[in-house]
């Protein structure tokens, strides 16, 4: 039987590889983003190459509408939604003290806020049927001091790993995907020409492998995804190492 998939975020960055990933899955799939002539080029790209069946969702997850839209979808019973993938975000600059302040409210928003109200709408539904799967793109940068981007993803890591241990056992596979630097349109989108970010070549991953090492991570139940041994050492040694140095190393890059 064909599974549904929703992705928030799809129109760009990591959205769209799990978009093209669940398509070749055979997965029917809901995209979710702001950029409507975006997501429809998209969809056109995914049901050329083959995709089973794409719906498009424009929604600005940022207002209550957009929310009330998705939240809508996914509590419909009649087209239930079988895997969630809260990809939607936007970066800002490191310098909280100078960046306006209801655009850092909107940033928390879309982050924290809008993936815990799309959990709450879809959980039930899952775990009727006790069987469903939920990932939360967070960040390698969730154990480093950086802004309120680190802090944000920090929640959501440590709400993925609460929930996957309370919904496991139901059926419900919680997951948080926490890549490092990945090449996507993120940093473009932050106005940083590819090459300028101030990160070293090593650093980078290609959005691919971060879509399939996630995956099979979600496959054997894991309520956090660190894609590459690089990060994962990075991710331990993080948790290890004094804030202070961990602070300073995190300035770089944006």
């Amino acid at each position: 039987m064909t599974s549904t998939s929703l992705i928030t975020g799809a129109s760009s960055g990591l959205g769209t590889e799990y978009a093209r990933r669940l398509a070749r899955r055979g997965d029917r799939l809901v995209l979710v983003a702001r950029d409507a002539a975006r997501l429809e080029q998209l969809a056109a790209e995914l049901t050329r190459e083959g995709a089973v069946d794409v719906e498009v969702l424009s929604a600005d997850l940022t207002c209550f509408e957009g929310i009330a839209a998705v939240t809508s979808r996914l509590t419909d019973p009649a087209r239930p939604v079988a895997t969630l993938i809260n990809s939607a975000g936007f970066g800002l600059p490191l310098a909280f003290e100078t960046n306006d302040i209801e655009d850092e409210v909107r940033h928390l928003r879309l982050h924290d806020e809008v993936p815990m109200r799309l959990m709450h709408a879809v959980l039930p539904s899952m775990l009727a049927r006790r069987s469903g799967t939920i990932l939360n793109i967070a960040s390698a940068s969730a154990v480093m001091p950086r802004s309120t981007y680190a802090a944000c993803k920090a929640w959501l890591v440590m709400f993925s790993r609460w929930a996957n241990a309370q919904y496991a056992s139901r059926g419900v596979i919680v997951t948080a995907v926490c890549p490092g630097y990945t090449h996507t349109d993120f940093h473009a989108r932050l106005g940083l020409p590819k090459g300028e970010e101030g990160i070293p070549n090593w650093l980078w991953l290609e959005a691919p492998r971060v879509v399939t090492e996630s995956l099979r991570d979600v496959e054997r139940g894991k309520a956090v995804s660190v894609p590459s041994r690089r990060y994962r050492a990075i991710w331990t040694l993080a948790q290890l190492a004094p804030s202070g140095l961990m602070a300073r190393l995190a300035e770089r890059g944006r």
